[in-house]
């Protein structure tokens, strides 16, 4: 049978940790007087108590190490009551939230989705807009650590040829965890500082940057403006491509960088296939709205990368609108944004790794239909992909899609339009961000969405950010038996 017991332990420190920094935007509200630092005390409270409880109960779980049936458990169930907890200060305090809208912004946030259903973000008070960025940042920290510490080990989407770079986290998960996690906080904690300063540098208010390079880096979206970035054009756009670029890269690469091998990232063959597919997406973009567009070339070109390198990594900042370019500008954005950013990034979707694997399965299989009797190995930057990898890939492609299809039909079933609702489960399912469609609200927010279609989308946002397989596996009976 199953002990829960570990996976309880685990989640409640991170319950108790995620109340604990409700503290500080309760003191930014209390310095700024605006009368919501009520919301977010009763929030801490009771999110603290919640998880202390259930650390303490079970204190002595981890004797045994965890295994791997338990982190299953735990990548699903961490993203599952997190955002309930994180959802309070929204319900408890300003905006005064229903629950659909508390929960599905949480959702949004820990997903790194960037998906809204708050209007009025120029008025809000700045507790919760810091508090919509804190979830982002620490959802993006999170899923990397759960895309080298625990998908290795669960063996899901190919993430096992990762499995000697990320520390060698063969065999119990926990003693490597800590490892992990310190070096992987040591440089996203950099990179934040990094944008947040570099934001500054050019021009952008002190809080607006501290909330963007929190959310820059988490490849997450929130703003704290309706416009999103709209209200940052210029230079300050170059330095998010800047910075969402790097969020979007692996950051394995970076501990080996700062560990003297310089190499590493460079000689990674989806960092250069990322830049590659960038600079492809932007181009095409750039050419045909330079042919159909009144707009400066510069113009044309800044707006341009913005928007194509928010969708590609799934940030989901918005500095334009990316309808009004045409409909083949509009199909680019949305093939990228199925493609993500780089495995073990912050980035979202599929993953550029993943694709590589596809393409290279696809070739190899038509070289041997070429010569039947030579045997030909399937290999990426010059390794060979074992045979469950690339199962493992082409399983996750197949039942990705069929996710993203169901999900769409669902949200039609709602009374959304077929446009919107395609649009809606691509965002979702993808974890980008913008949702496009008349129903869309002039800041972009889907609050007008039928609650049914909310809850569909925060099911697609749970699902596409734990790689589908990681929960599915979950409602298998055998799982919890032996």
């Amino acid at each position: 049978m199953l002990d829960p017991r570990p996976v309880i332990h685990l989640i409640g420190l991170l319950t108790l940790a995620l109340g604990a920094l409700m503290l500080l935007p309760l003191a930014l509200d209390l310095a700024a007087a605006t009368g919501n630092a009520q919301g977010f005390a009763s929030a801490s409270f009771i999110t603290c108590i919640a998880g202390g409880v259930a650390a303490l109960s079970t204190r002595q779980a981890l004797a045994r190490g965890l295994g791997r049936r338990q982190s299953f458990l735990l990548t699903a169930g961490v993203w599952a009551v997190l955002p309930a907890f994180g959802a309070l200060p929204f319900v408890l305090g300003a905006p005064n939230a229903n629950w659909t809208h508390a929960y599905f912004e949480a959702m949004s946030g820990l997903t790194t989705t960037g998906t809204t259903v708050f209007v009025g973000l120029d008025d809000m008070p700045p507790g919760v807009l810091l508090w919509r960025s804190i979830l982002q940042w620490l959802g993006g920290l999170g899923i990397i650590i759960v895309a080298l510490v625990f998908l290795p080990v669960l063996r899901v989407g190919g993430m096992q040829h990762f499995q000697s770079e990320a520390f060698d986290t063969m065999g119990k998960v926990m003693p490597r965890v800590y490892d992990i996690s310190s070096a992987l906080l040591q440089v996203y904690v950099g990179l934040t500082l990094l944008a947040i300063l570099a934001y500054m540098a050019f021009g952008m208010p002190g809080f607006d940057a501290l909330n963007h390079g929190l959310t820059t880096i988490a490849t997450g979206g929130f703003s704290t403006r309706d416009g999103s970035f709209g209200d940052f054009t210029g230079p300050l756009e170059y330095v998010a491509v800047v910075f969402m670029i790097l969020a979007g890269l692996p950051f394995i690469r970076y501990i080996q960088l700062v560990g003297g091998s310089f190499g590493a990232l460079w000689q990674d063959v989806q960092v250069r296939a990322f830049l590659r597919w960038v600079g492809y997406a932007i181009a095409v973009v750039v050419v045909y709205r330079l042919m159909t567009s009144e707009a400066t070339q510069w113009d044309v070109l800044r707006g341009t990368a913005f928007n194509v390198v928010t969708l590609f990594t799934g940030t989901g900042y918005g500095s334009e609108d990316v309808e009004g370019w045409g409909d083949f500008p509009l199909i680019v954005v949305i093939l990228v944004g199925f493609i993500g950013a780089a495995t073990a990034s912050t980035g979202c979707a599929l993953k550029v790794f993943r694709f590589l694997v596809l393409f290279e399965a696809i070739k190899t299989r038509i070289r041997q239909l070429r010569s039947p009797n030579q045997v030909l190995a399937v290999k990426l930057g010059g390794k060979r992909l074992s045979e469950d990898v690339i199962s493992s890939v082409i399983v996750l492609f197949t039942v990705f899609f069929a996710g993203f299809v169901l999900l769409a039909f669902g949200l039609t079933l709602t009374g959304l339009p077929t446009r919107t609702a395609i649009t809606a489960a691509w965002t979702a399912i993808c974890n980008v961000g913008p949702v496009f469609g008349p129903e869309v609200g002039a800041t972009g927010a889907v609050d007008g969405f039928p609650d049914t279609a909310k809850w569909l989308m925060i099911g697609g946002m749970y699902l596409g950010r734990l790689e589908v397989l990681a929960v599915l596996v979950l409602l298998q009976p055998r799982f919890w038996r032996g």
